[in-house]
């Protein structure tokens, strides 16, 4: 920025759509679990993009694939066979429970995608009649016209109606519930295995198994939402790993290209076969940009130490979290898995986000009243101590 030239927000302010209540910092450099701002101030980042960033910033092996790739080949359009993405396919089913792979630019059109393939599935097997979704309260799906439709939170949705016809609601965690509310109208169940913008809410055990079996029972779709619980985030290569449950479809975004946009829909055989030529697509899906540093991810990922790093770190936030709540009754909760960690408070989490980022600490909210913690899956151990003093200094001024 020129010496006189007003500060990037400002300007973003003039010529962006006012969709975001941006912060007060400018971030221009990145590296490891580092952010710097325009003046030159360091931070540690415990939001990873929102969860994208699982390699942290500037991971050389990544850079290096994704400069290599743009020099060769950024796009071709799916009308052409493109082998980073059938490599990055052949690597998600290796995996996975999944045969298929679609893949697409974000989590919410990964969702949306997920929707349409169980409502085609449906009316194939079945006929017309069978298309509705049931989900969850305080769920979150996405910002396309159905997805906010899927998603149980007001808020999204409050000043788009009317929203997309044929989604249900039940309680997360209650199998009666869900039960309850199943029509022979439903064609598939979308959940999320652990809610993320919902409060970092982790199901009860044997939940997912019983959505399981519901679905097995009425010939459903069952479709996890795995874009922020995926790619290692909570200590396995995806969340439902955790019990042992296996969807019929799994939708995936953020860390999957370590911070470049890529979704992707894995599927059984049965469900991966339904989308066919002209049913579906995406122009930018899956290029061989985006593949090349989803292999790195991947690759990484299942051979690098970074899932069990995740692990690790992981027990320690929450030990550590677990003595500072012993000390400070301001935390009422310590929920989630791995290094998605959600700190619900007895106040507004706004002013200790403040707090931090004041102390040169990046976090994030999950409602009113949450810490949200997301770092990158390659936090150290002293990293994780730094941070866990930054919270505990945070929350005792106020």
């Amino acid at each position: 920025m020129q010496t006189g030239e007003p500060a990037w927000i400002e300007r973003a302010e003039r010529v962006v759509m006012p969709t975001y209540g941006r912060l007060p910092v400018t971030f221009v450099r990145g590296e490891g679990c580092r952010l710097w701002d325009d003046g030159g101030r360091s931070y540690l980042d415990l939001a990873a993009g929102i969860g994208c960033c699982c390699l942290g910033h500037g991971h050389p092996r990544l850079t290096e694939a994704i400069a290599a790739q743009a020099a060769r080949l950024i796009q071709v359009s799916n009308l052409y066979c493109c082998e980073p993405m059938v490599a990055v396919a052949e690597q998600l089913c290796a995996h996975s429970f999944g045969d298929r792979v679609f893949f697409c630019n974000s989590g919410a059109e990964a969702n949306e995608g997920a929707i349409k393939l169980a409502r085609k599935r449906s009316r194939d097997r079945f006929g017309p009649g069978r298309y509705r979704t049931l989900a969850f309260h305080q769920s979150f799906h996405g910002r396309t016209l159905a997805t906010l439709s899927a998603t149980g939170q007001e808020k999204v949705w409050k000043g788009f109606e009317p929203t997309v016809e044929g989604f249900d609601f039940a309680d997360y965690g209650d199998l009666d519930a869900v039960e309850a509310t199943l029509t022979d109208a439903h064609c598939a169940i979308l959940v999320e295995p652990i809610q993320g913008e919902g409060g970092i809410v982790v199901p009860p055990a044997g939940f997912l198994a019983g959505l399981r079996r519901l679905c097995d029972e009425r010939d459903l779709t069952l479709i996890f939402d795995c874009v922020q619980t995926g790619m290692g985030r909570t200590g396995k290569l995806f969340c439902h790993q955790h019990e042992g449950v296996t969807p019929d479809v799994m939708t995936l975004a953020k860390g999957l290209g370590g911070g470049v946009p890529i979704g992707a829909i894995v599927a059984t055989e049965a469900a991966g076969t339904v989308l066919t030529p002209g049913t579906h697509a995406s122009t930018f899906g899956g290029n061989p940009l985006v593949c090349a540093a989803a292999r790195v991810v991947l690759e990484l990922l299942t051979d690098g130490g970074v899932v069990a790093n995740a692990a690790a770190r992981g027990a320690q936030l929450f030990d550590g979290l677990a003595v500072i709540a012993s000390r400070n009754e301001a935390i009422r909760e310590v929920r989630g898995r791995g290094l998605m960690v959600g700190v619900a408070l007895d106040r507004p989490v706004a002013p200790i986000l403040d707090r931090l980022r004041a102390a040169g600490v990046i976090a994030l909210p999950a409602g009113a009243q949450v810490l949200r913690l997301l770092p990158p899956l390659v936090i150290s151990e002293a990293e994780v101590a730094e941070a866990l003093g930054a919270v505990e200094q945070a929350l005792s001024e106020g």
